[in-house]
């Protein structure tokens, strides 16, 4: 219930912000325009019937219908006036690039952006629920509302943008009857960028790719698995996998994306298999997971993922650029609901997809089967994250190999006969890269086989009598060369997290944060440099004064024509509010971009490692004494 109403009160403020996104800017401009319209008639009426009635060349019966004429038609419609009559009225107010002219196509503008928004705010809806309704326009509808959304959304940020630099002059030239330039210029940048990245991610050729971690099992290194695999497929009546690729993460799948595997590419049907998993599973469970995998395939889920996978990737990495791109993300809420909706049609159908594959998987081997091994893959998963997680935890650097995999193989056992083992498994899922798979007790009742929670440990703590992974004999050079790679790239990651957490206070700790945030200096105007380091900010001027990052509250960096300045506002007061230190960096050049990058990276790591202290002498207060 909890996770359910987090995700609606998510959908709801993506839904508000989309609101937001598409219709405020266009909205400001339609008030303004039509204040000003309003205004404009009604002093322009006033004065014209001043003149027609001080005129006394008119007769009565002339000023009568010269003053209907104007009352008939407001100045505000000169621009949209067409009849052969208002050619001329149109003609003297109307003129290009003038006051009327700008304001009465602002209007129309801002009408036709606010339905433009409207449209595809409908369009969302509509998409999602075909998604809903019918999973045989899914790709179809996703395909269609790619298309459009992206198109769109850049045709949003040309037309918000371009509005927000007309109002940013005619707002104050309007009300204050003065401009500023640099109010125009700044607007006129930031525009200028956003559609520039607009139409530039439009175009631009996003990467897409499918790596697996493992590798690609020959037929004649696994033949009684590959003739097992052709058996079950055959009852499945489907094609078998072309390939098999054998790793260690903590599940099974089945792939029809090309996808890479150590550099090779593979294409047609895949079928990933865990030699870790294999070793806790007995053979007829294994079975239950490899026709479950198999029924997938036969079903077309697969093909329909192969399909649809590629479009989600590139729609998610363009969602994603347009919130990088300043006023771009005024597109970027609009794509991002579409594809929340999008996303809820695919998890139900998901779970819908995994119920069918584990009913043809309890009808070809045992509900048992299935159930069993559902079962230990859920514990071996949470056992192993929860051994990973208090090895990255750890506060000192890991020496040597860590031994993962035989120290969860020993420590399963024991690990199933505790009381968090069974209050892990009362909510566990079973891991997949592809789904989102349902729970575990609801995978239960689909096949219509229940276990007693008090039998979890004896299931998982039962010994294999046979193991597929023993009919692999390339099986333990596979797996000592995966976990060599995958334990040495935790180390340098936990080294890494370890360098954001050190303050330092030892020698020791000071050399690994040193190792990745080592002091960088950069030169400046006058033979001047500046220094970032994990201490904080170096400065050569003033007899090499330092601010460090215990100091800083918030960096502000200004571009400015006599010099580039950051601005650095301090926790403590000064005689007119926070105080402040202006570090003069003119003359960084091309080294701005990284100056930034090395500000940023090395204050964010000083504000973790503050983070990490506090939480830690919280922890060692609250423990008992």
């Amino acid at each position: 219930m909890a996770v359910a109403q987090t995700i609606h009160k998510h959908l709801f403020r993506v839904f508000l912000l989309t609101l937001v996104s598409l219709f405020a800017i266009p909205a400001a401009t339609l008030v303004f325009t039509e204040y000003a319209l309003r205004s404009q008639d009604a002093e322009f009426l006033q004065a014209i019937e001043a003149r027609i009635a001080s005129d006394t060349r008119l007769s009565a019966a002339d000023k009568a219908q010269t003053t209907e004429f104007y009352r008939s038609h407001p100045l505000s419609k000169a621009c949209s006036a067409t009849a052969p009559e208002d050619k001329d009225f149109h003609e003297q107010v109307c003129e290009p690039y003038s006051m009327q002219w700008q304001f009465h196509w602002a209007d129309r503008a801002a009408i036709w952006t606010l339905a433009l928004g409207a449209a595809l705010l409908a369009a969302a809806l509509v998409l999602g629920a075909l998604a809903f309704a019918n999973r045989g326009l899914r790709y179809a509808s996703f395909v269609a509302g790619w298309r459009l959304m992206t198109v769109s959304s850049a045709v949003e940020v040309v037309l918000q943008s371009s509005m927000l630099v007309w109002l940013s002059f005619w707002l104050t030239a309007y009300f204050m009857e003065r401009y500023y330039i640099k109010l125009i210029a700044i607007a006129g940048i930031a525009a200028a960028v956003a559609v520039f990245y607009a139409i530039y991610t439009l175009f631009k050729k996003l990467p897409f790719g499918n790596v697996i971690e493992g590798e690609v099992v020959a037929e004649a290194d696994a033949p009684r698995l590959w003739n097992r695999i052709r058996e079950l497929a055959a009852r499945v009546k489907t094609t078998p996998p072309d390939h098999i690729v054998a790793g260690i993460d903590t599940n099974f799948f089945v792939t029809e994306t090309p996808c890479d595997v150590r550099g090779q590419t593979l294409h047609g049907r895949t079928l990933f298999v865990s030699i870790p998993l294999l070793r806790v599973l007995d053979q007829t469970e294994a079975d239950a997971v490899l026709a479950h995998e198999l029924a997938h395939l036969g079903g077309g889920d697969t093909r329909s993922s192969a399909a649809l996978g590629p479009k989600l990737q590139q729609f998610d990495q363009y969602t994603w650029e347009m919130r990088s791109g300043g006023l771009t993300i005024v597109a970027h809420f609009l794509l991002r609901l579409y594809r929340m909706i999008f996303s809820f049609a695919l998890a139900r159908d998901s779970r819908e997809r995994e119920f069918k594959a584990d009913r043809v998987s309890a009808g070809l081997t045992a509900p048992n089967a299935i159930v069993q091994s559902l079962i230990k893959i859920s514990a071996y998963a949470s056992y192993r994250n929860d051994v990973e997680q208090k090895l990255f935890e750890h506060n000192r650097q890991h020496d040597g190999a860590l031994g993962i995999a035989s120290f969860v193989a020993a420590g399963l056992p024991p690990y199933a006969g505790s009381d968090a083992f069974i209050e892990t498994m009362k909510t566990a899922d079973v891991p997949h890269p592809y789904d989102t798979h349902p729970p575990l007790l609801e995978r239960m009742r689909n096949v219509g086989h229940h276990v007693p929670e008090t039998d979890y440990g004896a299931i998982v703590s039962t010994a294999p009598q046979a193991s597929w992974a023993d009919e692999i004999e390339t099986a333990a050079d596979i797996e000592a060369r995966l976990w060599s790679d995958y334990e040495q790239r935790f180390v340098q990651n936990h080294e890494l997290s370890l360098a954001y957490r050190y303050e330092p206070a030892t020698e020791e700790e000071r050399a690994v944060v040193l190792r990745h945030f080592p002091p960088v200096e950069f030169a400046l105007k006058n033979d001047e440099s500046v220094q970032v380091s994990y201490e904080g900010l170096h400065q050569s001027v003033d007899g090499g004064s330092t601010i460090g990052w215990d100091e800083v509250k918030d960096l502000t960096y200004q571009d400015n024509t006599f010099g580039d300045v950051l601005v650095v506002t301090h926790h403590d007061k000064g005689m007119l509010g926070a105080r402040t230190t202006k570090v003069k960096v003119g003359g960084l050049g091309k080294q701005k971009d990284n100056f930034k990058g090395a500000v940023g990276r090395y204050w964010q790591r000083h504000q973790i490692m503050r983070a990490e202290r506090a939480t830690s002498a919280q922890a060692e207060g609250d423990a008992p004494a």
